[in-house]
This record gives structure tokens, C-alpha cells and sequence, in this order.
């Protein structure tokens, strides 16, 4: 938030060009592997490969608006090529469940999640998020800018990677 509030002051008090982007979850797999994300492709590319037998997760129901990190890189590039300064909220408007990440990622490496994947309640947060969900109505108006990339091409995209990364130890 402060980096945000300082943006906003400086462009205002001193006439910088300086523009704030509210980018929601953002993906690729460069993603650490301590973020859901990639604990599930990672996940995946294990039990694919005989390395696991299981994947032990938190809440599936909880709801994010992920995208594909290299589709919000060209957001922050349009947004440095305005007139003038703004600051845009970055993100697909779409939600999908933890289990949809699941589903798909298990599915693309044709493997079944019900037979791997363990709710564990010690990756249960205290104080969860149930949902987040992006409005980028205004990036999509003033800088024509739209994701690329489906969430299903980013999960498939991310399994793959992490196939041939264990692959090639």
C-alpha cells in the first residue's frame, strides 16, 4: 500500500510520471516454489515421474485471479507508454478455485488428483482469503490490453515446465 500511496503523492506534488500497477496474482513457472502454484505443478511433475505419491494441500475452495506473468509485463509496459500517468489494476476478472488448479494440472499430466492430492489441515491459514477477484476494466479500455494467455494454458504451461525440469536432473 505504501508504495502505491508514495506513487500517487509523488506524481501529484512534483509532475512525475509515475504510474501504480495493482497486479493480482501472477504466474509462470518461474513462480517460487512456495506459492500454491507451482507447489501443485511442482507436485504434479513429481507423482508424473515416480518421485511422490501425494500432494498434501490446504483449502481447494479458496478463489484467486491468476494469470500469466509475461501478459501483465506487457500491461506495465502499456501503461508506461501514456500521455499521461495512471494507475491500473492488473488481472484477468476471472476466478478459479484452488481445485480447478488441481484438476487441470493433475489432468494434463493424465493422472487422477483424487487419487493423490491430501487436504491437510496444517496448510490451512487462520485467516484466509476466501476470494480475490481483479476489475481490469480500465486497463482493458484505456490500454487495450487483455490477457493472452487462458488459465488453462497457463497451468498446462507450468506442468510442462516442471516436467522437463525434474527430467533433466
Amino acid at each position: 500500500m505504501y508504495g502505491h500511496w508514495i506513487t500517487v503523492n509523488y506524481r501529484e506534488s512534483y509532475n512525475l510520471f509515475a504510474v501504480s500497477g495493482i497486479l493480482f496474482n501472477h504466474e509462470s513457472p518461474r513462480r517460487g516454489i512456495e506459492f500454491v502454484t507451482r507447489k501443485v505443478t511442482d507436485g504434479v511433475a513429481r507423482i508424473k515421474l515416480g518421485l511422490a505419491k501425494e500432494l498434501r494441500l490446504g483449502n481447494l475452495d479458496a478463489k484467486r485471479d491468476w494469470g500469466y506473468a509475461g501478459d501483465y509485463v506487457e500491461a506495465m509496459w502499456l501503461m508506461l507508454q501514456q500521455n499521461s500517468p495512471k494507475d491500473y489494476v492488473i488481472g484477468t476478472g476471472e476466478q478459479h478455485t484452488v481445485e480447478e488448479l488441481v484438476r487441470i494440472a493433475f489432468e494434463r499430466a493424465q493422472l487422477d488428483w483424487k487419487k493423490h492430492v491430501v487436504q491437510d489441515p496444517r496448510f490451512m491459514r487462520p485467516a484466509e482469503v476466501e476470494t480475490l477477484l481483479a476489475d481490469p476494466t480500465l486497463a482493458k479500455r484505456e490500454l487495450g490490453w487483455k490477457p493472452k494467455v487462458s488459465f488453462e494454458q497457463l497451468v498446462h504451461m507450468m506442468v510442462d515446465a516442471d516436467i522437463a525440469r525434474l527430467r533433466a536432473r
